[in-house]
């Protein structure tokens, strides 16, 4: 068959999250590979075109209600409805494929109905866990029993609504295969694995500089803080570290519990390196005076606050995937996860941990008496990472793309 025409409307580009972090990695993959492509999402650029890869970008009104620092819903992002459907006829799509219900997606949802065009959909966040951990603000006041009550029916009736917005697609896709069980199981629609790659020559161990002094002041009040210019601990201290929004849903509130264990324990050579923002940012900074909060960081900059990490403390229990653990494994730092979610499925007992809340500092506790099996450790996550690559993930979403068109020629 000749290459599929593929036109992706993704929630996020520029921001940073797992969704936007794997929608650059797709539309880099489709332009190395000069496949016919045409990206549509949110943002502020002039439409660009090389050869058959084009991109669409449509700024967002001040409309736009503010989900995270970063994260924004524009319930006027209909105005676009002309303009996505010039794109469209140029274009001529073979298939369209949608991240999920936000602005964007609603609008791909329609053009592939009205114009006929096969709809694929990818589940990258868990919105029905999100909404229940966001109902927190207002069930706080409520009894114990009531609150877990309510939250647990706004992530039912979330989970139904996304799951019937789902069933609009074709084919599914998911980073895990819990996830497409769940999926097709409510959708009665097939579902593939689509995993996450890493880059293994940005984000590696070689970047490591912690032959360096201790911090003598704090760099996160830096308002040009960067990785770079940072002199991290030395070696007797353990670096924790976190990547990610500091917001409810991530399980951030349980890093200063973990220190505080941690200390009661007469465990002191430990500190936190904080890299992401969020709402829930001035607590932390409250709780944990003598972490590092070193703001969002890219390129360059991450992968070396990566390499200088002793172990990635990542308490979510709502990642679909995880980027952030497969880019730690990368730079050869074992990570330290939850049973729930997609993490658990990307370490293995030799590359890290998965443990419940409460035993998070235990298990930190008995890395520390164990130098010899990090330092393995170390070196398994990063063989193991390298075996990982973005264009495996892609060939393999192409294939299915393949399959959808072949019976559509066959039906």
């Amino acid at each position: 068959m000749p290459l599929p025409r593929v036109a992706f409307f993704t929630d996020s580009f520029h921001e940073v999250n797992g969704v936007a972090h794997t929608s650059r990695n797709f539309a880099a993959f489709a332009q190395r590979r000069g496949l016919p492509f045409l990206s549509i999402r949110a943002g502020a650029s002039l439409p660009t075109s090389t050869g058959d890869f084009h991109t669409l970008e449509l700024p967002r009104s001040r409309a736009a209600i503010a989900l995270e620092k970063d994260l924004f819903f524009d319930p006027l992002f209909a105005r676009h409805t002309r303009t996505v459907d010039r794109a469209l006829r140029r274009f001529r799509p073979d298939i369209l494929h949608i991240t999920g219900p936000s602005e964007l997606g609603i609008l791909g949802a329609w053009f592939a109905w009205r114009h006929r065009i096969p709809l694929a959909a990818s589940w990258h966040t868990n919105v029905h866990e999100y909404a229940g951990r966001r109902m927190h603000w207002l069930t706080r006041h409520l009894p114990g029993k009531y609150a877990a009550r309510v939250e647990k029916s706004v992530e039912h009736l979330s989970l139904v609504a996304t799951t019937r917005f789902y069933r609009l697609a074709r084919v599914l896709f998911a980073p895990n295969l819990e996830l497409c069980t769940l999926l097709e199981r409510r959708t009665h629609r097939p579902c593939h694995l689509m995993q996450r790659g890493v880059d293994t020559d940005l984000f590696t161990p070689a970047r490591r500089s912690r032959n360096m002094p201790p911090i003598a002041a704090n760099p996160d009040q830096n308002p040009l803080f960067r990785a770079s210019n940072v002199s991290f601990p030395d070696r007797k201290t353990l670096l924790l570290g976190f990547v990610g929004r500091l917001s409810i849903e991530k399980n951030v509130a349980l890093l200063p519990r973990i220190q505080a264990s941690l200390r009661a324990s007469g465990i002191t050579s430990t500190r936190f390196l904080i890299v992401g923002h969020g709402n829930l940012e001035p607590q932390l900074r409250q709780q944990l005076p003598d972490a590092i909060f070193a703001g969002v960081l890219r390129g360059d900059d991450l992968a070396e606050a990566y390499s200088n990490m002793d172990l990635l403390v990542f308490p979510s229990h709502t990642d679909t995937f995880g980027n952030v653990v497969l880019e730690a494994l990368a730079s050869g730092v074992p990570a330290l996860v939850t049973p729930d979610g997609g993490p658990r499925h990307i370490v293995r007992p030799e590359t890290g941990y998965v443990a419940e809340d409460e035993d998070f500092a235990n298990t930190i506790a008995h890395l520390l008496a164990d130098p010899v099996r990090h330092q393995a450790m170390r070196e398994a996550a990063r063989a193991y990472a390298l075996t990982c690559s973005w264009d495996a993930v892609f060939d393999k979403l192409y294939s299915a793309y393949n399959t959808i068109l072949s019976s559509d020629l066959l039906s």
